[in-house]
């Protein structure tokens, strides 16, 4: 099955976009009204809104009310197709994407302008072994995922009459400091010692310990040392306990062996979350195997100013996907609103080209940056001011249920937000899956620490 067969001549110029993220949603949605042909690829049939993707995975919200099918969404633009399948190759000679969409052998769709924004994915520096044993926090999947671990874990505790054990299910070792690993091991603590405080009858949930490690030393290191040092205090307030210069050098059996200074500490754990580092899609890989395009240390795609790659200036990347250098010393950060308004840029970029106007260069217009730590609680950096506490928690909720992209879910949001406030309730609490498989791995367990590893500290960056 082919698209590329069509008569030139009477066709419009044809943008692809690969990636049904902020960056793709947002340049798809600003041509929609543009005198060009959209197709949208991605491998899932919706959107996520992965800033609230933690709250999933700690049982406040459903994983339908932060995605929106991307049809849906798209609907009101005639003339952009979603397609949902799996980018596998490029070729720039013939301007093909291919996709392997499993019913077929192989489709290809024809371009004019490429826009790549397939994002990132975890990285645990070259211990890819560690995934299965501490998961990284990225996909519905892996939402679920964490989900069930952390509250299977409490009812496995609640099984046994060994203590020992119900201490090892009751540890939770969140390993990243940043803004994911803050909010999780925050909304950790809310569940453990106020929410399920008083559902269980063998267990006292409030012993429960969360344990954050971060590898610098503060958490929140892109942050303002102030507002690093208010985000540590609130995370100790819930019950947190940080550790901060803290480079893990092992994960096994269930065991975290990390290093602080000349002394090496483990924790045994049932549950380990990732929230460390991140790499560049396997669409980088293609793009340097088939455009020649840079890649930085992570693999993400070194871009001109125009966010095209240098030797194909009609193939733009986007998103947690680009290394934009061209502002600062340091690459533009991983956040959604970068991705936001790179992809409406590169929208009016390809518009400008099609008019055959100068277009300018991009410019990111930095608003600041947000993280919660729980409930009242959160830091906000306005560049000009700078906020923590209530005020900066009640910004941050306005924001995100702002940039929802439908309204449903931003009214279904706010109710369960409203909900949770007052009565400290978390409705979305289901252990669905392979819940028995985990079950009875951890009723299994068995308390006991392997030697101390000698591997080299892991740098997280």
């Amino acid at each position: 099955m082919s698209t590329s067969n069509q008569n030139e001549s009477d066709r419009p110029h044809h943008v692809v976009i690969i990636g049904g993220g902020f960056g793709g949603l947002y340049a798809a949605q600003k041509l929609g009204k543009s005198p060009v042909k959209v197709t949208l690829i991605d491998r899932r049939n919706f959107h996520l809104f992965q800033p609230l993707l933690y709250q999933v995975a700690t049982g406040s919200l459903s994983p339908a009310d932060i995605a929106s099918p991307l049809r849906s969404v798209l609907a009101g633009n005639k003339n952009t197709s979603v397609l949902m399948g799996e980018v596998v190759d490029i070729d720039p000679d013939a301007q093909l994407v291919k996709l392997n969409i499993k019913l077929t052998a192989q489709l290809e769709v024809k371009y004019d302008s490429l826009i790549v924004a397939t994002g990132v994915s975890h990285h645990y520096f070259g211990n890819d072994q560690w995934s299965e044993q501490a998961p990284g926090l990225k996909t519905i999947e892996d939402a679920i995922n964490i989900r069930r671990r952390i509250l299977t874990a409490f009812e496995a505790a609640e099984k046994t009459s060994d203590r020992q054990l119900q201490e090892a299910l009751m540890n939770f070792v969140v390993i990243g400091g940043g803004p994911t690993g803050v909010e999780l091991a925050g909304t950790l603590a809310e569940l453990a010692h106020r929410t399920l405080s008083d559902e269980f009858t063998n267990i006292d949930t409030k012993k429960a310990r969360i344990i954050l490690l971060e590898g610098t030393d503060r958490v929140l290191p892109p942050y303002h040392a102030d507002l690093s040092a208010a985000a540590k205090k609130s995370l100790i307030e819930l019950g947190v306990e940080v550790k901060t210069s803290a480079m893990v050098t092992n994960i096994e059996d269930h065991v975290v062996t990390f290093k602080c200074g000349e002394q090496i500490e483990q924790i045994q754990a049932q549950t380990i979350l990732w929230a460390a580092g991140v790499k560049a899609s396997t669409m980088g890989k293609v793009l340097s195997d088939r455009v020649n395009a840079e890649l930085d240390r992570v693999g993400r795609v070194i871009v001109q100013p125009d966010m095209a790659i240098a030797a194909h200036p009609n193939i733009y990347v986007i998103g947690d996907l680009a290394n934009y250098p061209h502002l600062g010393d340091r690459p533009l950060p991983g956040v959604a609103p970068v991705a936001m308004q790179q992809g409406e840029y590169v929208a009016h970029h390809i518009e400008a080209k099609l008019l055959q106007k100068e277009p300018a260069k991009f410019k990111y217009q930095d608003f600041g940056s947000m993280a919660v730590i729980g409930r009242h609680e959160a830091v906000a950096d306005f560049k000009f001011l700078r906020l923590k506490g209530w005020l900066a928690w009640f910004i941050w909720t306005f924001v995100h249920i702002y940039y929802l992209i439908e309204f449903d879910n931003k009214l279904i949001v706010m109710i369960q937000w409203g909900w949770n406030y007052f009565t400290h309730r978390r409705g979305a609490r289901l252990i669905t899956g392979k819940y028995l498989q985990v079950l009875e791995e951890m009723e299994g367990m068995r308390v006991s620490y392997p030697t101390v590893a000698t591997k080299q500290p892991v740098e997280v960056v």
